[in-house]
C-alpha cells in the first residue's frame, strides 16, 4: 500500500507520519517512511538546491522536482511496494500540482503530464490532506524556532493559492484523497487516520 501526506507549511504532516508509523510497527506490519525532495542520495542534492537557492526559476524548480521524484519512485518507492512494504510519504506528486501549479501558476495540465512521466504508474492509494489555514501553520514554524526556507518565506499570498489548491485537488479526486482538520489536537487526527486507514489496510 502506498500512502502520502500532504498539507501546506506547518501542517503537522511529519508527526502525523511518525504517529502512523508507530502503530505499523506496532501492528507487526512492514513498512518505510521516505519523503520528498531528498529522499535518495541524488535527491539530497536536489533538496539543497530547491530549498536554499535563491532566485531560481519557476520552470527550473518544476523540473528539479520532476527529477526528484523519478529517481525516488525508482529507486525507493517501487522497490519497497514490490518487496510487499507500505510505504508512506512526506509529499509526492500533488505537491508539485499544488505548489508549481495553483501557487506558482503554472498550466497545472502541462505538470500533470510531466508527473506522469516522472512517476509513470505510481499512484497513491490513499492521500492524506492535513488541512489547515495559511496563518495557523505559519505561526507554527515561527513557533518552533527554526530558520524558514525558501518556499517557507514565500509570501502568504503563494500560500493561499496553495491551500486553495489541494482542497480543489481533493474534491475533484475525492475517491483517494482524505482529507482532516490539522487544527484538531494530534491524537485525534491520528486516530482519524487510524480508522481510514485501518479499512483499506
Amino acid at each position: 500500500m502506498f500512502i502520502t501526506f500532504e498539507g501546506p507549511e506547518g501542517s503537522g504532516k511529519s508527526t502525523q507520519i511518525d504517529m502512523l508509523s508507530a502503530k505499523l510497527e506496532k501492528a507487526g506490519r512492514e513498512y518505510i517512511k521516505t519523503f520528498e525532495p531528498g529522499g535518495t542520495v541524488l535527491g539530497k542534492n536536489i533538496r539543497k538546491l530547491l530549498l536554499d537557492m535563491d532566485n531560481m526559476s519557476e520552470r527550473a524548480e518544476l523540473f528539479l522536482y520532476a527529477a526528484d521524484r523519478a529517481e525516488h519512485v525508482r529507486t525507493v518507492i517501487e522497490p519497497s511496494l514490490n518487496q510487499g512494504k507500505i510505504v508512506i510519504s512526506d509529499r509526492y506528486y500533488h505537491s508539485t500540482l499544488a505548489y508549481q501549479g495553483y501557487g506558482r501558476k503554472i498550466n497545472v495540465e502541462l505538470i500533470k503530464k510531466i508527473m506522469k512521466l516522472a512517476v509513470l504508474d505510481c499512484e497513491p492509494d490513499i492521500v492524506i490532506l492535513m488541512d489547515i489555514e495559511v496563518e495557523e501553520g505559519m505561526k507554527r514554524i515561527m513557533k518552533s524556532g527554526r530558520k524558514k526556507d525558501r518556499i517557507e518565506n514565500e509570501k502568504i499570498e503563494f500560500h493561499k493559492r496553495v491551500r486553495n489548491g489541494y482542497l480543489s485537488l481533493a474534491e475533484n479526486e475525492s475517491e483517494k484523497f482524505f482529507v482532516v482538520d490539522a487544527s484538531l489536537p494530534p491524537d485525534e487526527i491520528h486516530n482519524l487516520i487510524w480508522e481510514k486507514l485501518k479499512k483499506c489496510l
